[in-house]
């Protein structure tokens, strides 16, 4: 009978190669490379926080942009990527977020402080959105999400409390300090895109990563195999809403103002998109990729146009076609290599064989 050493959270479990052969694997939930990029990641998030006291305002300010496309790509990529669950509304969501800061400004609240609420009302909002999003499946619950989303549109536009279609300034910030205003948007704008990220490394490597990647794959057959697919989608999906609620809020301290046409605008869905096939679909990697790559054409691009969607639209069927599983998934394929790794390790050993 083989046997298998434990390590303290790791469970590694012993599978005999063959009865005379010496040998077994010992596959183990984490291995010592497996923290090498999680530890990478946070000295960059710590040389990032301190940014704000070595580099002009300007640097931090364009910043914030990235982030958000950080923390909206790699929610989008939880859903869809891990999900399967395609979705071109969550816009809704990152609308929503921003007007919790609005209205919760209005009531007094601190604007810094309002973006936890908004996290919690995207999340409320979307649990009964879910229960009609759901009803759908496929390519009508990708246009279904799009409805949604412009029926929340709609709905804000005709509220005169929120400034109608013209939209409303944020008030209760504007007093402050502009440096010390600009390094606090930045640092929520850091900790939101980190707080998206981590958030989606920790739920990916316990049960609901196994059972996400089941149903994404076939959830018919998933659901025969014990998995609660109703649990795992409105998880996944409420998870999704509280990270773009928390963007639109760094939207809202950022711009000081919100309008209805421009927050729940489809773009960011396509944006979301375009970052998550380009960096890859499928990896943690892929957004955080994708957004350097999208970040860096919307800066070379930005002066030329309608050229510049038109060679957006270009990249994105190149990448498409050539790069199916995005840039990180041709990195991987060639280095095998992940910089937040989610899944087991297997170790040959070797056994003593008993006379």
């Amino acid at each position: 009978m083989s046997q298998s050493s434990s390590t303290p959270g790791q469970h590694p479990t012993s599978l005999p190669s063959a009865p005379d052969t010496g040998a077994s694997f010992v596959v183990r939930r984490a291995a010592r490379s497996a923290w090498v990029g999680p530890s990478g990641f946070g000295l960059v998030t710590l040389v990032l926080i301190v940014l704000p006291f070595v580099v002009f305002q300007s640097i931090t300010g364009d910043l914030i942009t990235f982030f958000v496309l950080v923390a909206i790509a790699s929610m989008w990529n939880l859903l869809a990527g891990f999900g399967g669950l395609i979705s071109i509304g969550q816009q809704a969501f990152i609308g929503i977020g921003a007007y919790t800061v609005i209205g919760l400004a209005d009531l007094g609240i601190n604007p810094l402080v309002a973006v936890i609420f908004a996290v919690i009302t995207s999340a409320l909002f979307a649990w009964p959105t879910s229960w009609l999003a759901f009803r759908l499946r496929g390519d009508y619950f990708a246009v279904g999400t799009w409805v949604i989303a412009e029926v929340y549109r709609l709905i804000i536009s005709r509220m005169q409390t929120f400034g109608g279609p013209s939209g409303k300034p944020l008030s209760g910030i504007g007093e402050m300090d502009r440096t010390l205003r600009a390094a606090a948007t930045y640092w929520m704008a850091l900790a939101v895109a980190v707080a998206c990220v981590v958030g989606c490394y920790l739920l990916l490597r316990g049960r609901t990563g196994l059972a996400l990647t089941a149903m994404r794959d076939d959830d018919v057959a998933a659901a025969a195999g014990g998995v609660d697919i109703a649990r795992a989608k409105r998880l996944v999906y409420l998870t999704s809403a509280a990270g773009c609620g928390a963007a639109g809020a760094v939207l809202t301290l950022n711009a000081l103002s919100v309008q209805p046409n421009a927050i729940f605008d489809v773009k960011w869905s396509a944006y979301m998109i375009f970052i998550v096939v380009i960096g890859g679909i499928g990896y943690l990697e892929g957004p955080i990729l994708g957004a350097i790559v999208f970040y860096g054409l919307q800066s070379l691009l930005a002066d030329y146009g309608s050229w510049y969607l038109i060679v957006l639209g270009l990249i994105a069927m190149l990448a498409a076609i050539y790069l199916p599983r995005g840039l990180w998934g041709w990195v991987f394929d060639r280095t095998r290599w992940r910089l937040f790794p989610v899944g087991y390790f297997v170790r040959r050993t070797e056994r003593e064989l008993s006379g």
